[in-house]
């Protein structure tokens, strides 16, 4: 028997349902807003609309036609990230820059994903990466004072917002969590053999990326961020296109992701700003999409001309609306959207 759908979220019934999430919303907002100007940010508004969405594999964008007054057509895209537009405003000499950006990701649905969501992405120049570490950290605290929440909450699981991070590295947490040498898994196959161990499905088709990606979502995440939030660091180099290389150790990159019951909140590196190591990895992403979606993304050019220009920098993409879910306890993303995409057709 099918779930009815849900009433549209501008019913007077459920407005009012969702109307306390929405004003915690409105308090987190302006108290993150406050944080960023206190610390010397500007908050910028990037263009959504651009020549390419992002050139991850995974990531899949939403396209459309720009028409010129001389009836001339281009392709263009909705951002999956304002990353590419805020690192050209770095180039131009931008140092603190802050954005609370729509972005917009196909085939996402779910109740920790939307087609449209707020990115919270901000970047420092000249800063190292665990400066940005903090900061990601201290914004979880503001918001969670602004909501007056004591816990990030998920699905009966539980973290202090106020309580210092836990701080792992991807390779003990492999070990830990999965029982897997990630170091000594270089090639695929012997990275195949462990992750069947681990009780982790392979394919015959599945890249080394491929089988990271499968052990990390289903042996490594769920383990994360209880009791406290999880910083999670020093991704392989293979695993993170955008971000530098560790001077530390070239296995790995500056790269780290913070986690609340289970759940991704935010995504920072030390920036990459080598437009021929970029075009490389672009390259190699794009390849990979072609061979499992069957479409790759152009590159953005004009992106690549500015990173040549653009200084050292530290940035995070941290998901607004999932940060007021885990303060608010909301079950859905839905419900601290003010006007979520097709809200009718989702399911409660």
């Amino acid at each position: 028997m099918s779930t009815p759908p849900l009433s549209p979220f501008w019913s007077k019934d459920r407005h009012r349902d969702r109307r306390p999430f929405l004003l915690a919303r409105v308090r987190i907002v302006a108290a993150l807003r406050r944080w960023f100007e206190a610390e010397g940010f500007l908050i910028v508004e990037p263009a959504a609309l651009q020549v390419s969405p992002g050139n991850e594999t995974h990531l899949h964008a939403f396209a459309t036609e720009m028409i010129g007054p001389d009836g001339r057509r281009a392709t263009r895209y909705l951002h999956t990230s304002p990353e590419f537009a805020m690192k050209k405003l770095l180039s131009a000499g931008e140092e603190k820059i802050a954005a609370f950006a729509p972005v917009y990701r196909n085939r996402e649905r779910g109740p920790l994903h939307a087609p449209e969501f707020t990115m919270l992405e901000w970047y420092r120049a000249g800063a190292r990466y665990e400066s940005v570490m903090k900061d990601t950290l201290a914004l979880i605290t503001e918001a969670a004072r602004a909501a007056e929440s004591a816990a990030l909450v998920w699905r009966g699981r539980k973290a202090d917002p106020f309580a210092p991070a836990e701080r792992v590295t991807v390779a003990d947490a492999f070990r830990r969590h999965a029982g897997i040498d990630l170091f000594a898994a270089a090639d695929r196959d012997r990275l195949a053999a462990d992750a069947l161990r681990a009780g982790v499905r392979v394919a015959a088709d599945d890249t080394w990326s491929d089988i990271f990606s499968r052990v990390l979502v289903e042996k490594i995440e769920p383990m994360l961020g209880f009791g406290r939030p999880t910083l999670l660091q020093e991704y392989p180099v293979a695993e993170a296109a955008l971000a530098r290389g560790s001077p530390r150790d070239p296995r790995v990159a500056e790269r780290f992701e913070v986690y609340a019951c289970g759940v991704e909140l935010a995504n920072g590196f030390a920036e990459l700003t080598d437009p021929l190591e970029q075009r490389r990895r672009f390259g190699s992403e794009m390849d990979e999409k072609a061979r499992i979606h069957g479409e790759r993304y152009p590159l953005d050019e004009d992106f690549l001309g500015a990173l040549a220009e653009m200084p050292e920098a530290s940035g995070v993409a941290l998901g607004l609306d999932r940060l007021v879910m885990l303060l608010t306890g909301a079950p859905r993303i839905d419900l601290v959207q003010w006007t979520p995409v097709d809200a009718g057709e989702e399911t409660p």
